[in-house]
């Protein structure tokens, strides 16, 4: 991996590279492991809203799981295909920053994949708002496991940049959320030549490269491909899926005073989702 840290000014940039490799994105990228998914919620059917869904690879496990799941996703050409291929599940283009839901309307918030993405000072209350009292915030990612050697010269090959799950100090760091948990799960990924271009091509800083220093960057990933590869039989690619969860803290919400008629109410004036059908605002 590259000790060079990505600037401000790369993350935006790159941040936008995703909907042009939408369909390579999904082909490439690993799933999650099952039981990585449920630690990740904590047990039984929940709802569920998931943040930078991406073309659904977390979404997938949650709803085979049987949670109620709520998926959002800034990119439209990301979430079109999240929509195709996992039927049934509510989605709608939005960013963390302006969640779509009701206050107190969620047993659980979580994100794969993106949480590093996020610009925290803002996404972070939002995500505390919408939680349940007891609900918590679930953060994932999947990391090459550069122990076996020939996925360190893949990390060297794609010129990875940055990767790493630190951005979950963040949430450590906030008074929105207690302590926070963590579990490390391993899981391979079956490849072959094709699926380990789609992986690397569908890098943000990848993707962001013009034409010739895409194809040369890829063109690394298939000689090295070619050196270890199994021809047509492809090959194992090792993950480690990092976990984090934190529970919110509960707000004191205290008796509220309605300016309109002056009448008391005890609780938050916006809807839990308790009392109709429609836990999120305009999510269907």
């Amino acid at each position: 991996m590259s000790d060079e840290q990505p600037t401000p000014e790369d993350m935006k940039r790159w941040s936008g590279s995703f909907g042009a490799v939408a369909q390579t994105y999904d082909r490439g990228r690993p799933s999650y492991p099952a039981e990585a998914v449920s630690w990740l919620v904590g047990g039984e059917a929940k709802v569920v809203l998931e943040l930078g869904a991406g073309t659904g690879k977390l979404t997938r496990e949650l709803v085979a799981q049987g949670h109620a799941v709520y998926a959002t996703e800034p990119d439209a050409a990301m979430l079109a295909l999240l929509e195709a291929q996992v039927p049934g599940c509510s989605a709608k283009v939005a960013g963390a920053e302006e969640i779509p839901a009701n206050d107190r309307s969620v047993d659980v918030v979580v994100a794969g994949q993106a949480f590093h993405w996020f610009d925290h000072e803002v996404a972070l209350p939002e995500i505390a708002r919408v939680l349940k009292p007891g609900g918590h915030l679930a953060l994932a990612w999947n990391f090459f496991d550069q122990r076996i050697p020939w996925v360190r010269r893949l990390v060297e090959a794609m010129g990875e940049q940055g990767m790493t799950s630190s951005s979950h100090g963040i949430l450590a760091d906030s008074d929105l959320f207690g302590p926070v948990e963590d579990k490390t799960f391993a899981h391979w990924q079956d490849v072959n030549r094709e699926t380990l271009v789609d992986i690397v091509a569908s890098r943000s800083y990848v993707a962001s490269l013009d034409e010739a220093g895409r194809e040369a960057r890829l063109d690394k990933v298939r000689a090295l491909y070619d050196d270890y590869g199994r021809g047509h039989d492809g090959m194992q690619l090792a993950y480690r899926t990092e976990c984090f969860r934190a529970q919110v803290i509960d707000r004191d919400e205290g008796p509220t005073t309605d300016p309109g008629d002056g009448a008391s109410h005890e609780g938050p004036l916006i809807s839990d989702g308790t009392d109709t059908d429609m836990l999120l605002i305009d999510f269907r």
